[in-house]
């Protein structure tokens, strides 16, 4: 579903974004000094890795069908659901677009039967980890970390 939140459009992610995508992430992990891994290696088929899975993959776009921010629910079981590559380009920060994106995955993963949501997170994503804790996510300790994340949180819906 397309949701306008005037002058940006949220929508689900379509293969004319998938080069995008890929560039504003890489271009904010070089900007916090992270560096791409294996965990990107979903952003190679975002159907399969998001859709086919029976999660979702939003894209932002500006005014100008500019992209400047992403995120993904990727399901974990039937129970649980991760928030993953939710970036937001610098310029756009501080407007409530992260609010706005967080507010509609969460939506999202209740009106898809999840009972709990999970992310990682870099200590370096202090901004993030703020916006996170806002909604009320809780550090816990996870049985894996992706190999740039030190932080997991999760919030019981």
């Amino acid at each position: 579903m397309n949701k306008d939140i005037a002058p940006f459009r949220w929508h689900a992610a379509l293969p004319q974004h998938h080069t995008a995508i890929k560039k504003l992430i890489f271009d904010i992990l070089q900007e916090y000094g992270l560096k791409q891994g294996a965990v990107d290696n979903c952003l190679n088929d975002i159907d399969l890795h998001y859709f086919q899975k029976g999660g979702f993959f939003g894209v932002l776009l500006n005014e100008k069908d500019q992209l400047i921010a992403t995120a993904g629910l990727c399901p974990i079981d039937d129970q649980a659901a991760e928030i993953r590559k939710m970036y937001l380009h610098s310029a756009f920060r501080g407007q409530g677009l992260g609010k706005y994106i967080v507010q509609d995955l969460i939506l999202k993963a209740r009106n898809l039967g999840f009972l709990r949501l999970e992310l990682e997170t870099a200590s370096v994503l202090k901004e993030a980890i703020a916006l996170y804790k806002s909604f009320g996510f809780v550090p816990f300790v996870s049985d894996h970390l992706s190999e740039r994340c030190d932080q997991a949180f999760r919030l019981v819906l």
